[in-house]
C-alpha cells in the first residue's frame, strides 16, 4: 500500500501547483489613451534618456571650461633616496641640515645614500590668455544650448513615433475588421455558389472560383491578425516598455476635424520654432567662439605660480626645513611651425561649413513642411471621396448578389463587386489614418508637436 500511495502523492504534489497556475486568469490589458502613451514614452523611451545624458554632459562642459579661469592648487608627497652628489647636496640644503663636514671633497664626490621626504603645496593661475578661456566658456554655453534644443527635438520625434505607432494599431484593428467581414462575405458567396452548383444552375468552375476567393480572404485574415500584433509590439517599443506588456487602446480610428493653418504660416512657424534649426544656430555660434579661441592663441599669456615645500629626513617626524617660491611668467609663442595658423584656418573652414549646413537645413525644413502640408490636404480630400465610395460599393455588391441568385450575372461580376466593396473600406480607413498621421507629421515639421497638440488630445 505504501508503494502504491507514494507515486500518487508525488504526482499530486507536482500537478496541483501546475493546475492552479493554469486556472489563474491572464493579466487583463490596461486601457491606454494616446495621451497616456505619449506621457509614458517621454518617461521610458531610451532615446530620451540618452538625450538627457547628453544635456548633463554639456552642462559639465561649462563647468570644465570655467575651471580654466580659476587658480589651480596641488599637493604632493614624495619619498626619494639616493647617492647622487647633486641630489644629496641639494637635499641637505633643503632640510637645512647642511654642515661644514659636508663640504669635504669625499663627502661631496661620493656621499652616502641620503633619504628625503618632500611635502609640496603648489598653485598656478592663468591671469591672462588673450581671452581664450572666456571664449571657451562661451563656446561651452552655446554647445549646451545646442544639446538642449536637440533634447526638445528628440521629444517631438518621440511623440510623433508614438502617435504614428498608436494609429498603426488603430488602422491594423480596422483592417482586421475589414478582413473578417470580407471572409464572411466570401463564405456567403461560396455557399451561394455551392447551392447553385448542387441545383445544376452553374458549372463547377463558379464554385471553384468562389473557393479560391474564400482561401484568399482567409490568408488576408491571417495576415491582418499578425499585422495587429506587430503594430502593438511597435507601439510598446516606441513607448520604451516591454513588447509583452498588454494594453487595450481606448480610442478607435475615426474621422477628426483638425485645424490646418495656411502654408506660409506653417513655414514661418517652422523656421522660428524648429529645435533642430535652433541647435544648428547654437552650433554656429559655438564655432565662432572656436575661431576666436584660435585667434587668441597668437596673443601673450600671463601666469602666476607659487609653491611651499617641506623637506624632512622621515615621513612623520620633523627635523627638516621648508621654503617657498612664487613668481609671474609672461609667455609669447614666436614660432610654432605654422601649427596655430593651420588651426585658425581649420576653425574658419568649420565655421563656413556650419553656416552652409544652416542654410541647407532651412531649405530642407521648407521642403519638409510643404510635403507634409500637401499630404494633409491630399489625405483630407481622399477621406471625402472614400466615404462616398463605401456606400456605392456596398449597394453594388447587394445588387450583384441578387442578380447572381437570379442567374442574371456571372460569378466574375459578383466577385468583382465583392473586391470593390472590400477595397473601398480599406481605402477609407487608410485615408483616415493618413490624414491624422500626416497631420502629426506637419506639426513635427513645423516644430509644434507636443503632448498638447490637437492630434494627441481628444
Amino acid at each position: 500500500m505504501k508503494a502504491f500511495f507514494k507515486p500518487v502523492v508525488i504526482a499530486a504534489t507536482v500537478w496541483l501547483p501546475l493546475a492552479a497556475a493554469w486556472a489563474q486568469p491572464e493579466a487583463q490589458p490596461s486601457p491606454l489613451t494616446l495621451q497616456q502613451a505619449v506621457k509614458l514614452a517621454l518617461e521610458k523611451n531610451p532615446l530620451r534618456k540618452a538625450a538627457i545624458a547628453d544635456t548633463k554632459a554639456a552642462s559639465a562642459g561649462i563647468g570644465e571650461a570655467r575651471s580654466f579661469l580659476m587658480p589651480h592648487l596641488s599637493f604632493s608627497e614624495t619619498a626619494t633616496r639616493g647617492n647622487d652628489p647633486v641630489y644629496v647636496f641639494g637635499g641637505k640644503l633643503r632640510q637645512q641640515r647642511f654642515t661644514t663636514a659636508d663640504l669635504a671633497l669625499n663627502q661631496l664626490n661620493t656621499p652616502l645614500p641620503f633619504g628625503n621626504f618632500t611635502t609640496r603645496f603648489g598653485g598656478s593661475w592663468n591671469l591672462f590668455d588673450s581671452f581664450a578661456s572666456w571664449h571657451g566658456v562661451n563656446r561651452a554655453k552655446r554647445l549646451n544650448e545646442a544639446v538642449e534644443h536637440q533634447l526638445n527635438r528628440t521629444d517631438q520625434e518621440i511623440v510623433f513615433r508614438v502617435v504614428s505607432s498608436y494609429y498603426d494599431v488603430l488602422l491594423a484593428a480596422k483592417q482586421l475588421e475589414v478582413a473578417e467581414q470580407s471572409a464572411k462575405t466570401a463564405q456567403s458567396i461560396m455557399e451561394r455558389s455551392q447551392a447553385r452548383f448542387d441545383s445544376g444552375l452553374v458549372v463547377e468552375s463558379d464554385l471553384l472560383t468562389a473557393k479560391v476567393r474564400m482561401a484568399a480572404r482567409q490568408q488576408e485574415l491571417i495576415r491582418a491578425r499578425n499585422n495587429l500584433e506587430m503594430a502593438r509590439a511597435q507601439l510598446n517599443t516606441a513607448m520604451g516598455i516591454s513588447v509583452e506588456s498588454p494594453f487595450q487602446l481606448t480610442e478607435e480610428l475615426a474621422e477628426r476635424a483638425l485645424p490646418v493653418p495656411a502654408l506660409r504660416e506653417v513655414e514661418k512657424q517652422a523656421l522660428t520654432n524648429r529645435p533642430d534649426l535652433k541647435r544648428i544656430a547654437s552650433e554656429e555660434a559655438a564655432q565662432r567662439q572656436s575661431v576666436s579661441m584660435a585667434k587668441s592663441s597668437f596673443g601673450p599669456r600671463v601666469n602666476a605660480f607659487a609653491g611651499w615645500e617641506m623637506d624632512n629626513p622621515t615621513l612623520l617626524a620633523g627635523g627638516g626645513g621648508n621654503n617657498w617660491l612664487g613668481g609671474i611668467e609672461v609667455q609669447f609663442d614666436i614660432f610654432q611651425g605654422g601649427a596655430k595658423r593651420a588651426e585658425l584656418s581649420r576653425q574658419r573652414a568649420l565655421e563656413e561649413r556650419v553656416v552652409a549646413m544652416n542654410q541647407a537645413a532651412s531649405d530642407a525644413v521648407r521642403l519638409e513642411v510643404r510635403r507634409s502640408y500637401y499630404d494633409v490636404d491630399a489625405s483630407r480630400q481622399q477621406v471625402e471621396v472614400a466615404r462616398a465610395v463605401i456606400a456605392q460599393s456596398q449597394e453594388s455588391l447587394r445588387i450583384n448578389q441578387n442578380r447572381y441568385d437570379s442567374g442574371l450575372t456571372t460569378i466574375t461580376d459578383l466577385l468583382g463587386a465583392e473586391e470593390a466593396a472590400r477595397r473601398s473600406q480599406t481605402d477609407y480607413w487608410e485615408a483616415v489614418y493618413r490624414f491624422q498621421t500626416s497631420y502629426a507629421s506637419l506639426e513635427l515639421a513645423s516644430g509644434n508637436l507636443n503632448p498638447q497638440s490637437p492630434v494627441v488630445t481628444p
